[in-house]
């Protein structure tokens, strides 16, 4: 007798995934989630640490970061409910995960302070540019509030440098952005400095892959 195959792994290709089933999906976290998990895999602390994930979208990156990360607690939040049935919908397809990736939380990054316990790191990816700068002021203070002394504050996406775009495909962005919302826009990493402190310490920032950058701050 033939013994049944495995079920497929749902994270190993997304779209197809999410085609059959109907779920939503964002095909930039299939492209960027093993850069991103490698590079947190040197920042989080080297033992059982929690994460929350404020805007996660789909949810995509907290399955896979924490499949590939097995000492990671990871939350998910979304503000709206089509956000939290979508995380909720591809949490239920990896029941293995459930102990270290916890059902999704609603919350808003515009509008700190956020309940809940304290946390090892704040993570958000492809926040700051497709909300207005008020949910990044937002996401600083409720991290502050949710991050003990040392605790990390980790942004993920496309940053300008000194007032510059790094590169033609970015501006090409900002533009795209901008036209559908005037509040949008790739933000300076200077200004989320200075907005960061004194809560914070900016440390070196990451080079991803696709010109984005991951931003390192330090609770104070």
């Amino acid at each position: 007798m033939t013994a049944p195959h495995p079920p497929a792994d749902p994270l190993a290709a997304p779209a197809a995934t999410a085609d059959r089933l109907g779920l939503r999906h964002a095909p930039a976290t299939a492209r960027n989630r093993a850069s991103i998990a490698e590079a947190l895999a040197h920042l989080l602390p080297d033992r059982p640490c929690s994460v929350l994930e404020v805007a996660s979208g789909t949810g995509e990156h907290a399955l896979w970061i924490a499949r590939a990360l097995p000492r990671v607690t990871w939350t998910p939040t979304e503000a709206g409910d089509e956000g939290l049935a979508a995380i909720a919908g591809w949490r239920d397809l990896c029941p293995d995960l459930h102990g270290r990736v916890r059902p999704p939380e609603r919350l808003d990054a515009a509008r700190p302070p956020w309940p809940g316990p304290q946390v090892d790191a704040v993570f958000a990816a492809n926040l700051t540019h497709i909300s207005p700068w008020q949910a990044t002021l937002g996401l600083i203070a409720g991290a502050a509030q949710r991050l003990a002394p040392g605790g990390l504050l980790l942004i993920y996406g496309p940053f300008n440098e000194n007032g510059r775009f790094t590169g033609p495909g970015n501006a090409a962005f900002d533009a795209d952005l901008r036209a559908r919302d005037p509040a949008w826009g790739l933000r300076d990493r200077e200004a989320l400095d200075a907005a960061a402190a004194p809560a914070f310490t900016p440390e070196a920032v990451r080079l991803m892959p696709a010109d984005n950058r991951l931003l390192v701050y330090r609770r104070v």
